[in-house]
């Protein structure tokens, strides 16, 4: 088996065709170099070069190895340069889960962002609750999720997280509601203790369903659940049609929505923290991944 130093021994005489200019080029003594050819023809069992006191031309074997030596050089250094930049995380793929609220910022400036810096890596993106961005983490069918804070109990010692965006909850509530009418000022919280309330199920999201329901009893009340939806747009929607209120992240107060005026809260069980992080297992140290971390890092500092 020849090396990649005998090809690239070969190479300089046989573009050289003088084992003196060879060897200059290789910075290496001459006998050594010449010793070297010898060795490779009687390795191949063949000859590669015509010559007399001088190299005069290459053989036809010595032809055939020259272009397969080009060959296997080029896919050496490919190989070589592939391997960096995998190690450097800018190729391969990565799995990403997400919930549905981060596609209206975060979600588009992390990804342009990532992108523009890791043009090599395949990202695969799927949109899921928070629940079932843990279990896939757990069961490696997912590499980082964008979830909302917090995580069940039963995660927090096998997923790291990085909290990407601070938001807080507030009051969706219908156009022509009562409430709505009020003058634009936060609304006492327990003012909505006796509306019929849209809320996602609480093993799509454990935590923040449980952290409502904390807040909610600090109100004084026990949230009457008319209707239950996954997805915060959804939830929104139905908002809109008039079937009850909900609470949702502040981001979609400020993009507003016909028919749904939102209303920060005030008073007992308020305010209510909303947070999504990037979540991975513990320990996952893929360089891609690395990177899309960074990358979610410096997203957040310019929030």
């Amino acid at each position: 088996m020849l090396s990649l130093r005998q090809f690239q021994q070969f190479l300089a005489v046989a573009e050289a065709m003088s084992f003196r200019r060879a060897a200059e080029r290789l910075n290496m003594a001459q006998p050594p170099l010449t010793a070297a050819i010898r060795l490779m023809e009687e390795e191949l069992g063949v000859k590669l070069f015509e010559r007399t006191n001088r190299i005069d031309s290459l053989t036809v074997a010595g032809e055939v190895l020259r272009e397969e030596a080009q060959r296997t050089i080029i896919q050496a250094e490919r190989a070589m340069a592939l391997t960096r930049r995998a190690g450097a995380g800018e190729i391969g793929s990565l799995r990403i889960g997400f919930v549905a609220s981060a596609v209206r910022q975060l979600l588009p400036t992390l990804i342009a962002a990532f992108r523009e810096s890791h043009p090599g890596v395949v990202l695969e993106l799927e949109e899921a609750p928070t629940a079932r961005q843990v279990a896939a983490l757990l069961d490696d069918r997912i590499d980082i999720g964008i979830a909302a804070l917090p995580l069940p109990p039963s995660a927090v010692q096998r997923i790291t997280v990085q909290t990407v965006v601070r938001d807080r909850l507030v009051a969706a509530i219908p156009a022509r509601h009562k409430l709505a009418l009020a003058p634009d000022d936060p609304i006492a919280f327990a003012a909505l203790a006796n509306e019929p309330w849209i809320l996602f199920p609480p093993n799509e999201g454990p935590g923040l369903h449980s952290t409502i329901l904390q807040s909610c009893a600090q109100a004084g009340f026990t949230p009457r659940v008319a209707q239950r939806a996954v997805q915060m747009e959804t939830i929104v929607g139905l908002v809109a049609a008039g079937l009850g209120v909900a609470l949702v992240p502040g981001l979609f107060g400020e993009a507003g929505r016909e028919g749904v005026v939102f209303r920060d809260l005030a008073g007992a069980g308020s305010p209510i923290p909303y947070e999504v992080a990037l979540a991975w297992r513990t320990g996952n140290n893929r360089p891609a991944l690395e990177a899309f971390i960074r990358t979610g890092h410096r997203a957040s500092d310019k929030r």
